[in-house]
Order: structure tokens, then C-alpha cells, then sequence
């Protein structure tokens, strides 16, 4: 620990802070462009600027000094800095000075206007007029792609978006050209950004240079009700604040979460907005005649009553279904003298073999103290883009091994590869341990979708050992944020081929028997609405209040922050109006009564942001019942990452990034 003397004020910091950081532990408030406490240090905006007594007789740059290099005074005192002094104050207003000579202060027309630093920080720290009277720089706009609008006369050269771009989206496509005046911020050939992280540029701007293409000049922050949730494009469930203006979601942005996403989000997270209001249902539907006709609740919830009556009955559970009306169709299924409930994207896996055989067991955050990695039958970065992003973080810290079994694609990190499938695996069954502290094995969709596979994986992480006194890095990486809540449930895939009639909650990604009379419970005209022979319009997670579990089986509240439209209802209500229908009424009029069921049969559903850990015991005998591996290839499920959904296939800006991905449209260079 180092003292210092801050504004008369004593602290002690960690030897490796910086003067800023520092700074900042003694509660001063210090200014800054370029620096952010996830990026590396490149010191050129100047805003930071302190005084440091005994130091050289002129500011410093806060953000660039370490306390260690502070020099104590004569006797042994603590350095001294002051970053209140007259010194500090003019050269603070003097760099703000030079910041806006060429910036064209556009603010009423600016969409990063409200939420800009140059704006706070120009009336926290600058001067009231300038000495400047030339005509401005003019700098030609970048096309970088669909999701991000640039004004490149407002930069002013901060760089975050190439070091965000560099060191965490791992893709070199931003960079810095020119010298003095004739700098600029460019793609070199302005084609549109590979990264499905690049929405988070707009975060890290400071000055508006960058801001969200679809959103432009559609809302100003303060008309905006903010709103808490989580995030269900993926399985890494990703803290994110919905901002919605009336009864319409606005945007999504993330909050900051150090156990999952850190502080950001995938691109498809942040732009699926324009998928939430397109191409919805909005009341039911029956199929007569081959055709679907709008009918009352009343009407659809009678004729499915009695095409009920005297049938096989089964269920099928959507991968983006929360864990109430999940718990909610179980008991009606169970009710109605049925236990086949299918869950989509589980694979083969079983909650018989124990919680530890389908959860993230070392937890998200414990990539940052895995020193090697192997995945099994996934890509991470089209799967979970901010997980991958942090696998990335620790392999930049160096001293990590990687190995991959699977698909050849590109992680944005150098990586061992050792195969394509099972024959690769096999190779560790048996191997000696690993020589690493903790080894971490992602098992992903491609291989959990084989039994054998899977008991196989549990057994080479035996022979690895993977999990030992304090670690277990046998870690499932889930593409469905319903998936570790349904198996919580004690669901798994079922065979639906005998059931006359199928209740489907939202799952449109498996074909259903085409013997079957199919009742849609979805959101969305999509593959499921257009088998369906009822549809009961239901909400999607903005539109009410849901548990959501995580891949790490992380128990995750979702905050409702509009309405669903027309006629459309939550889906443990239709559930519970289906239950009446049919004769078997389920035992909750209200979410809250739902919630004391759920809780009452499955306690851990209570304990809202905390993780049951699973027992590595379980692994081993999973490991030990291994038989003999089925010879397959392991093959992740997306193949496109913007169109994993019902949302994202309706959304026209994840339609245009998957034809910028895909090569099927012309882009600013070409």
C-alpha cells in the first residue's frame, strides 16, 4: 500500500493504482476522454490532468502516472497532489479549449445529446469562451456498418473505439490515420465491422462521433422510462437496462455486472428492439380450412378444451420460455395425466445425472482464474459473444492454454487445434492430469447433444482432472436461456411422436409431428405460428415479470418494462385460463401465487442472483458410466448469429447484419 496526500485528504492505495484511480478513492472528481478502467492506457485526451507537489512545475496526467512513481517529500512525507489548485483549473479549461476548437457543437441535432461527457464535462471543467475564431476541420463520415453512425467532425481522437475493438472485440478493423490535423478515426476501407460486440462503441464514445445507426434521431434519454432486466438472446443471461417511451421499447443498453457481462452486450442484445413490435400476435388464431382466422380467447381456449378430451397429450418447451410458465405448463401437462415434456436445446441432457452435468460449474467470472481452456463442441463467439469476449480478456494476460475440439472458426484468440469430433476427445480419455491448477473444460451444443459424448467429456475431465478441492471446471455452455430452468424443473427432451395433441410454449426451432394438433403459445409469426393449428398470442421478456436461470445456473429476475399489444396476455395467464378450460384449474390466480408454488416445490427458484453449485460427485459417475463413444462431429447449432429467434428473425436490423455477415450485400467499398 502507498500514502498519499490527496486535497488534504490521507489514503492509502494499492501500489499499482494509478494517480487517477487514486484520485478517485479519495472522492475527487476527475475528468476524462480516453481513459476507461477496461482499456489500456494511451493518455492523449489530457482531461485528467493534476497538480503533484514536489513533482515537475506543470499538470499531470492522472491517468498515465503510477503512485509508485510519486516522489514522498524531504522528510519522508506522503506525496501531495492537488486537483483543485488554480494550475489544475486553467489547464483543465485550456485542453477543453483545444478539444472544441474543431468539435461543430451540434448538440440539438447530436443523438448523443443528454448522455454526452464533452457536454458535462465542458460545463464542469471548461471556460466560457474560446480564442479560436477559424473555420473548423471538416471530416468525411465512415461507413463501419449497419449498427453504428458516425459524425466524424465531433471526434476528438479519445481512441476508445480502437482499443475497445482491438483488445476486447478482438477484431483490428478501427485504427488511427494521418498526423496533427489531418487524424482520423477509420475502417481503412469502410466496410462494415466483423465484431458482434460493435454496438458497444456507442457506450464508449464520449462525444457523440459514434452513435446507434437505427436509433438515430428516434428518442432523447430523458422522455425514456428506464427499466431493469436480463437478457435471453443467449444463455450468459446479460444484466441490460430497457429504456421504452409508452407502451414501445426504445433500446436496450447494459449494466454493468462483474460475475457475467462485465459492462457489455452482443450486438443482437442491443438491436433486437425493432424485432419486439414486428410481425407480433396480437390475439388468437384457429386454423379452419387450412387458414388461420382470428377468434376470442373464449373461442380458442373452448375448441382446444375439447380437442383435448380423450387425448395423448405433450408439451413443448421454447428456448426463450421463463421458468414460471414453464413450472406453470408442467402442472397442467402433469394434470392432465402426462409427463411428456420436451425441452429444446438441452441435447441429451438429463437432471437425473445431477445439476453439475448441465451448469457452467466454474461460473462466468471464473474464466479469470482458469490458466487452460478447452472447448468441446462449441464456438463460443457466435453463442455467447461476452463470454468469449472474456475468455479473450484472460488469454490477453497471458500464460493460458487453449484447445479446441470441434468447429475450426475464428475465436479472435490463437488457440490449439486438436480435432473435429468424438475420435479427438477420445484421445483424453485416461490422459494423466494436467499439469495446470485450474483447467476448465466448455462442453457446448455440439457435443452435449450425444449422450455418449457427454458421459465421455465428464470422463476425460476425470483423467484431466478438471475438478479438484476448490475448483470445478467441468463447465456446459447453453445456447437456451430456458434450458438450465427447464432441467431445474427435472424436464429434458422427450419423444413427442405418440401425443395427439402438443402444447408448444414458444418453441419454434423443432419440427413437431405432423400427426399432431399443435397449440402455439409464442410471440411471434414464426415457424411455430405457422404449424400451429391454435395461437394464443403470449409477451416476450419485456413484457413481464420472469425468472430466467442462467447457464451458470445463476437465478436471474426480469423486470416488465412495457405491455404486451392487443389482446396478447403473459403466458402463465393463458396457461392458467387453459387449465379452467379444460377442467383441471390450476392452484394460482396471481404471478405472486405462482411464484409461492414454484418456490414451495423448488426453494433454490427463490434465491434470486445466487448460484446452487452442483456436485462434482455427480461428474465422476457420470464419467464412470461412459460406454463407448458414438463417432460424430461435433457441429455448434447457429449458424447465424442474428437469426437465432423468433425476435431476431423479425427484426430487419438483424437481417441486415446477417446479410452484411453473409456476404449477400454490397457494402461502401465494394
Amino acid at each position: 500500500m502507498t500514502k498519499l496526500l490527496i486535497d488534504d485528504i490521507e489514503v492509502d492505495v494499492p501500489s499499482d493504482y494509478t494517480l487517477l484511480q487514486a484520485c478517485e478513492a479519495a472522492g475527487a472528481e476527475i475528468p476524462r476522454f480516453c481513459f476507461h478502467e477496461r482499456l489500456s492506457i494511451a493518455g492523449n485526451c489530457r482531461m485528467c490532468l493534476v497538480e503533484v507537489k514536489g513533482g515537475p512545475p506543470k499538470p499531470t496526467a492522472s491517468c498515465a502516472m503510477g503512485v509508485r512513481d510519486l516522489r514522498p517529500g524531504p522528510n519522508g512525507e506522503p506525496p501531495v497532489v492537488s486537483t483543485k489548485s488554480p494550475m489544475v483549473k486553467k489547464a483543465r479549461e485550456g485542453v477543453m479549449e483545444f478539444l472544441l476548437i474543431n468539435h461543430p457543437l451540434d448538440c440539438p441535432i447530436c443523438d448523443q445529446g443528454g448522455e454526452c461527457d464533452l457536454q458535462d464535462q465542458a460545463m464542469a471543467f471548461g471556460a466560457d469562451s474560446s480564442r479560436f475564431h477559424e473555420n473548423k476541420r471538416a471530416v468525411e463520415d465512415k461507413y463501419i456498418g449497419a449498427l453504428v453512425k458516425t459524425s466524424m467532425n465531433r471526434c476528438i481522437q479519445c481512441t476508445r473505439c480502437v482499443r475497445f475493438s482491438t483488445e476486447v472485440a478482438g477484431v483490428t478493423e478501427l485504427g488511427l490515420t494521418g498526423r496533427g490535423e489531418d487524424v482520423e478515426i477509420t475502417t481503412y476501407l469502410e466496410r462494415a465491422m466483423t465484431s458482434e460486440l460493435q454496438g458497444n462503441l456507442v457506450d464508449l464514445c464520449p462525444v457523440g462521433a459514434l452513435t446507434s445507426k437505427p436509433q438515430s434521431f428516434k428518442l432523447r434519454p430523458w422522455e425514456l422510462q428506464k427499466t431493469e432486466s436480463v437478457d435471453v438472446m443467449d444463455a450468459l443471461g446479460s444484466s441490460i437496462r430497457v429504456d421504452s417511451r409508452g407502451r414501445e421499447v426504445m433500446r436496450i443498453l447494459p449494466r454493468i455486472n462483474e460475475a457475467i457481462n462485465e459492462e457489455w452486450i452482443s450486438d443482437k442484445t442491443r438491436h433486437i428492439v425493432d424485432g419486439l413490435k414486428s410481425q407480433r400476435l396480437d390475439r388468437p388464431y384457429l386454423r379452419q380450412n387450412g387458414k388461420l382466422v382470428a377468434v376470442s380467447w373464449a373461442d380458442a381456449l373452448n375448441t382446444i378444451a375439447n380437442r383435448i378430451e380423450s387425448s395423448k397429450i405433450g408439451a413443448i418447451v421454447g428456448q426463450l420460455a421463463s421458468v414460471e410458465e414453464t413450472f406453470a405448463l408442467k402442472s397442467l401437462v402433469n394434470a392432465l395425466g402426462s409427463t411428456a415434456i420436451s425441452v429444446e436445446g438441452v441435447g441429451a441432457l438429463d437432471p437425473a445425472k445431477g445439476r453439475a452435468s448441465y451448469i457452467f460449474n466454474s461460473t462466468v467470472a471464473g474464466i479469470d482464474e482458469a490458466d487452460a481452456v478447452m472447448l468441446v463442441g462449441t464456438n463460443p463467439r457466435k453463442e455467447a459473444p461476452v463470454l468469449n469476449a472474456r475468455i479473450r480478456k484472460r488469454w490477453r494476460q497471458g500464460n493460458l492454454l487453449v484447445g479446441v475440439i470441434g468447429e475450426k472458426a475464428d475465436l479472435n484468440y490463437t488457440y490449439n487445434y486438436l480435432g473435429a469430433g468424438s475420435e479427438s476427445l477420445e484421445a483424453f480419455l485416461g490422459h494423466a492430469p494436467a499439469s495446470k491448477q485450474k483447467p476448465l473444460l466448455i462442453v457446448g451444443a455440439g457435443a452435449f447433444e450425444n449422450a455418449s459424448v457427454l458421459a465421455n467429456a465428464a470422463k476425460a475431465a476425470t483423467s484431466l482432472g478438471v475438478f479438484k478441492e476448490g475448483w470445478n471446471g467441468f463447465s456446459v455452455l447453453h445456447t437456451s436461456a430456458a434450458a438450465v430452468g427447464a432441467l431445474d424443473l427435472g424436464l429434458k427432451r422427450t419423444d413427442l411422436s405418440g401425443c395427439d395433441v402438443i402444447i408448444s410454449l414458444g418453441a419454434d426451432e423443432t419440427e413437431l409431428p405432423a400427426s399432431a394438433y399443435v397449440v402455439y403459445i409464442g410471440t411471434h409469426g414464426d415457424a411455430g405460428a405457422h404449424r400451429a393449428d391454435v395461437i394464443l398470442p403470449s409477451a416476450t421478456y419485456t413484457e413481464k415479470s420472469a425468472t430466467y436461470v442462467n447457464t451458470e445456473g445463476r437465478v436471474q429476475l426480469a423486470n416488465r418494462a412495457t405491455f404486451p399489444p392487443g389482446n396478447a396476455r403473459e403466458d402463465w395467464s393463458i396457461l392458467r385460463a387453459l387449465s379452467d378450460s379444460v377442467g383441471h384449474r390450476l392452484p394460482f390466480d396471481s404471478l405472486s401465487q405462482l411464484r409461492a408454488e414454484l418456490y414451495a416445490a423448488f426453494p433454490h427458484f427463490a434465491a434470486i442472483d445466487s448460484i446452487l453449485p452442483g456436485n462434482a460427485a455427480d461428474l465422476t459417475n457420470l464419467g464412470e458410466g461412459a460406454g463407448a463413444m458414438d463417432k460424430i462431429t461435433f457441429i455448434s447449432p447457429i449458424t447465424d448469429f442474428y437469426l437465432t429467434n423468433p425476435i431476431a428473425r423479425a427484426s430487419k436490423v438483424m437481417a441486415e447484419c446477417s446479410a452484411l455477415a453473409h456476404g449477400a450485400l454490397a457494402q461502401a467499398a465494394e
